[in-house]
C-alpha cells in the first residue's frame, strides 16, 4: 500500500515542533520516545505500520485546539485517533505526522433522561455510554463488535453500526450533535440536544468523514429506553445461499427483528469453541433477535419461524434463558477474535442489497476457489453489511498480496450488485484505491471540495479515503491557498 513520501523539512524540525507542542500541553501529553511511539504505528489493520513524528494525548477541547493551532502553523499533518480499533487503516500515521489521541477524553458531560440524550467526550468507549445510563433503564443503540474498546470518536468518524443496526440504525441515526475542532484550532458546535437542528445538515457531512474535516472532541448522543424483553433464535442451514434467501424473505415480509446476524461454517466452529454458545453444527447460521413485550416477541417469532421453515432449516432453536442469550451474543461479538486464534485473516466490510445475498455468497465461494484462499463469512445480514474474513498465511511471501486482490474483487462485487465499498469500517487506506470503482471523477472532486472548505491545507488524516494520484498536489495547492487567505 503506497503512502506519501514524508516531508524532509518537517522531519528536520522535529525538535522545534515537539517544543511548541510541549509549550501548550501538559508535560505528560506529548509522547516522543521512539519505543513508546510504537504503540501508535498502526491500528487494527496491523499489516501496515509507520511510526509517527509524535503522539499527543490531550484531555479537553481547549487542549486539542491549542495543539492543532501549533500543527497548523508548522504545516504538520495530524492523524486523529480514537481507540485504534479501525480495521481499514483509518488511524495509520505518516512519518511526518502527529497522532492526536482522544483516549484521555472520556468523561460524561451531561445526561438528560426527559430529553433522551447524553453528552460525552469523544474518547469514551461505546459500551461505557450505555453503562452510564443503564441504571435509569436507558441504552445507546449502536453496538459494534469492538464496543468494549472502540471510542465514540471512531464511531462518529466511520459511522459505525453493529448487530442491532437493523432496527435502531447506525451512528448517524443516533448522533445529535458534536463539538469539533478544525485544523486551524477553530472550535465549532454542530447540532445539539434535539432531533432536527436548524440550518444545513453539516452533522450528516461530519459523521462518516473519517477525520478528514476536523477532530470531534464531544458528542451528543440519543439514548433510548431499554425494551421490556428480547429473545434470540438460532436458525441453521446446510448452505449459505439458503440462509441468504431466508434473510431476504424475512425482510420482504415486513418483519423487523432487532438483529439478523449471519455466520458460516468455519466461523460457527471458531465461535462455538470460544464461547460455548450452543451453536448447531451446520454450514450457515442465522441469529435473529426480536424484542418488546412478551406477546410482541411471540408474534414476531411465529412469523420468522414460519418463513424459516420454508427453507428447510436443519436447526431451529430459541435461547433457553438469559444466560444462553448472552452466550449466543458473546459468540457472535467474539467472531473476529475467535477467528484470529485459528489463522491470519483480513476482515472486509462491504454493503449489498439484502436481495443479492444468495448471489454474492455464491460468488464469494467461487472467488475463494479461484484464489485458493479460504473465507469465513460473518455479517449483519439484516442490512446487508458483509464482513468476509479472508484467511491467509502472513509469513508466506505473496499471500498478503493475494489476499488483498481477493478482497478487492469482493468489494468490486459489492458495488456491481448495487452496494458500496463500506458499511461501517470506513475507507481508510484499505479501500482508498477502490474509490474510483464506486465513484466517477466528478463525484470524487465534489467530495474533495468539501474537504477543501474544512481543511484547505489538507493536513488532517493524510493519505486516507481518496486515491493518492487523485489528490496529488492538493495539499501543496491548499496550503498555498490557505496562506493567501491568511494574508
Amino acid at each position: 500500500m503506497d503512502m506519501p513520501v514524508p516531508s524532509p523539512e518537517i522531519l528536520s524540525r522535529r525538535g522545534q515542533i515537539l517544543a511548541a507542542l510541549q509549550a501548550v500541553l501538559p508535560s505528560d501529553a506529548v509522547i516522543s520516545d521512539q519505543v513508546e511511539l510504537r504503540a501508535y504505528e498502526c491500528d487494527a489493520l496491523s499489516a501496515y505500520r509507520c511510526a509517527p513524528l509524535a503522539a499527543i494525548l490531550p484531555r479537553s477541547t481547549a487542549e486539542v485546539a491549542a495543539a492543532l493551532r501549533v500543527c497548523h502553523a508548522a504545516g504538520v499533518p495530524v492523524v486523529p485517533r480514537g481507540a485504534g480499533t479501525s480495521l481499514a487503516g483509518g488511524a495509520l500515521p505518516t512519518a511526518d505526522s502527529v497522532i492526536l489521541g482522544v483516549a484521555r477524553m472520556n468523561a460524561v458531560l451531561e445526561v438528560s433522561y426527559p430529553d433522551r440524550f447524553i453528552r460525552v467526550q469523544s474518547g469514551r468507549t461505546n459500551l461505557s455510554v450505555s453503562g452510564a445510563v443503564e441504571e435509569a433503564g436507558f441504552f445507546y443503540a449502536p453496538d459494534p463488535s469492538s464496543q468494549l474498546a472502540c471510542a465514540i470518536a471512531g464511531n462518529v468518524a466511520m459511522n459505525s453500526g453493529g448487530a442491532h443496526c437493523l432496527k435502531y440504525g447506525v451512528t448517524t441515526n443516533n448522533l445529535l450533535g458534536v463539538t469539533m475542532v478544525q485544523m486551524d484550532g477553530t472550535v465549532v458546535e454542530v447540532g445539539g440536544p434535539w432531533m432536527d437542528a436548524p440550518g444545513l445538515d453539516l452533522l450528516g457531512v461530519i459523521c462518516g468523514s473519517e477525520g478528514q474535516l476536523g477532530v470531534v472532541t464531544e458528542a451528543t448522543l440519543r439514548i433510548l429506553p431499554k425494551p421490556e424483553g428480547a429473545l434470540p433464535v438460532l436458525i441453521g442451514f446446510e448452505a449459505s445461499e439458503v440462509a441468504g434467501a431466508c434473510v431476504s424473505d424475512i425482510i420482504k415480509a415486513g418483519v423487523l427483528p432487532v438483529a439478523i446476524e449471519f455466520m458460516d461454517g468455519p466461523c460457527i466452529k471458531a465461535c462455538e469453541a470460544f464461547a460455548k454458545a450452543g451453536y448447531p453444527d451446520c454450514e450457515a447460521l442465522l441469529i435473529v433477535e426480536v424484542e418488546g413485550a412478551e406477546a410482541e416477541i411471540r408474534h414476531q417469532l411465529a412469523l420468522i419461524t414460519e418463513i424459516a421453515r420454508r427453507h428447510n432449516p436443519c436447526a431451529l432453536r430459541e435461547a433457553a434463558d438469559a444466560d444462553q442469550a448472552k452466550r449466543i451474543w458473546l459468540g457472535r461479538k467474539s467472531a473476529f477474535g475467535a477467528m484470529g486464534q485459528i489463522n491470519d485473516y483480513m476482515c472486509l466490510d462491504g454493503t449489498i442489497p439484502v436481495s443479492s445475498l444468495p448471489l454474492v455468497l455464491r460468488r464469494i465461494g467461487e472467488l475463494s476457489r479461484h484464489y485458493g484462499l479460504d473465507v469465513a463469512n460473518v455479517f449483519h445480514a439484516g442490512d446487508g453489511n458483509m464482513h468476509p474474513l479472508i484467511l491467509y498465511n502472513a509469513n508466506q511471501p505473496g499471500q498478503q498480496a493475494l489476499c488483498e486482490a481477493f478482497g478487492a474483487d469482493i468489494l468490486r462485487l459489492c458495488v456491481e450488485v448495487g452496494g458500496c465499498l463500506t458499511g461501517e469500517h470506513g475507507v481508510g487506506i484499505e479501500k482508498r484505491d477502490l474509490m474510483e470503482v464506486q465513484y466517477a471523477a466528478a463525484d470524487l472532486e465534489a467530495q474533495m471540495q468539501v474537504k477543501d472548505v474544512f481543511d484547505p491545507g489538507w493536513l488532517l488524516n493524510p493519505a486516507k479515503v481518496f486515491p493518492l494520484h487523485v489528490t496529488a498536489g492538493r495539499r501543496e495547492g491548499g496550503a498555498s491557498m490557505a496562506g493567501h487567505r491568511a494574508g
